[in-house]
């Protein structure tokens, strides 16, 4: 049963992004470990992990694109899902520390001792065991994401308001980790992660599981997200997404549907961010910033709102062009991003793929090609 739902996300789109991630996801890491370095061919470790980063921000797209695209939920708080899943990771590589720190408690990570912290808060218990740590990733943020839905998709909050209020639960959780009290880090947030189940954090051939293991989650992501889109239950989304009174009219508890397809998404974003955390090597609470959620809805508008694959395009290319962009013009960068979202909006509003999808079919039959009789 679950591999029939599943099967059904291998729509042709979808099945050529997946055949193409599962080349860079086996193709990169071979390219870096096992080709000299002054082969042509050869990729940097650096740039695995930059290229990592990029595929943490490309399965975050999928799981905007799954609520925004196909369930009209513009969502400026997916950044919030993201940090608590990459904040659930951080706990357990600051575990993993020990006593290698700086000042080799054998429990208490350096901060909490620097802050004459006596002993480990409740709030950290279990996250020296990865089992829990992972469960952790999917359930904060998934706990988090169907509180707020239940409260406000039952209260018929939508639109613009539905918008603001995921940026207010953004920044509110943005001021309370900024807080020391709180117990994660404050301002500095965790870092000087040492190892990931017993792998040095900092190796090659460990920045190249992650590189592999982040792409893969990506794959899986597209195919669940797709198979979620291609079932009765995504009929229904996009119901709701184009007539939600009329959905509610016809018998369909809306409410129920989008508290499930925005729980689905928000665990998305956790294993997104838990994949992020241990190749850029710290999290602090500037993940919250609202900032950085808007930045997200505009990488989906950019590759194609409503294609799955587009949001993987658009988080690719912007971010690439982010970190051209901020190397070469570093304090214009705000301002090319928000005249990107105006010019795509005005002149691009399906965005790359939906763009593409739209010419190709709009292409004339091959010479030859017989037009099917209409039925009598």
């Amino acid at each position: 049963m679950i591999t029939s739902f599943l099967l059904k996300g291998f729509d042709r789109r979808v099945t050529f992004a997946v055949l193409i991630l599962a080349v860079i996801a086996v193709a990169v890491p071979c390219f870096n470990l096992y080709l000299p370095q002054s082969h042509p061919l050869h990729v940097p470790t650096y740039l695995v992990q930059l290229w990592g980063k990029y595929a943490a921000y490309a399965m975050l797209a999928v799981a905007l694109d799954l609520v925004w695209g196909y369930c009209g939920i513009l969502s400026l708080g997916h950044g919030a899902f993201f940090a608590l899943g990459g904040y659930a990771m951080g706990m357990y590589l600051m575990r993993q520390i020990g006593t290698r720190g700086v000042y080799a408690h054998p429990i208490l990570p350096d901060f909490m001792v620097f802050l004459n912290w006596k002993e480990l808060p409740v709030t950290w218990y279990g996250f020296d065991w990865f089992g829990y740590a992972a469960f952790m990733v999917m359930f904060v943020p998934g706990l988090l994401a169907f509180v707020f839905g239940w409260f406000a998709f039952r209260s018929r909050v939508t639109g613009v308001y539905l918008s603001i209020i995921t940026q207010a639960m953004t920044y509110a959780l943005l001021l309370a980790f900024f807080r020391n009290d709180m117990g994660f880090g404050g301002n500095n947030g965790l870092t000087d992660f040492k190892d990931i189940l017993g792998y040095n954090i900092q190796a090659d051939t460990t920045r190249a599981g992650l590189f592999f293991l982040t792409v893969l989650a990506v794959i899986l992501s597209l195919i669940l997200a797709s198979a979620i889109v291609n079932s009765k239950l995504g009929k229904v989304l996009l119901a709701i997404r184009d007539a939600e009174s009329r959905t509610r009219f016809i018998g369909y508890r809306v409410e129920n549907f989008k508290v499930f397809v925005f729980t689905v998404s928000a665990c998305m974003a956790g294993i997104a961010g838990a994949l992020y955390v241990p190749q850029v090597g710290i999290i602090n609470p500037s993940e919250f910033s609202p900032a950085n959620s808007i930045e997200a809805v505009i990488w989906v508008a950019v590759g194609g709102r409503g294609t799955l694959v587009g949001a993987v395009v658009g988080a690719v290319a912007v971010n690439w062009g982010k970190t051209w962009f901020t190397g070469a013009f570093p304090a214009y960068w705000l301002f090319a991003l928000g005249a990107l979202f105006v010019l795509v909006t005005l002149f691009l509003p399906k965005g790359i793929i939906g763009t593409l999808s739209s010419l190709m079919a709009r292409r004339p039959a091959p010479a030859g090609t017989l037009n099917p009789k209409p039925a009598e």
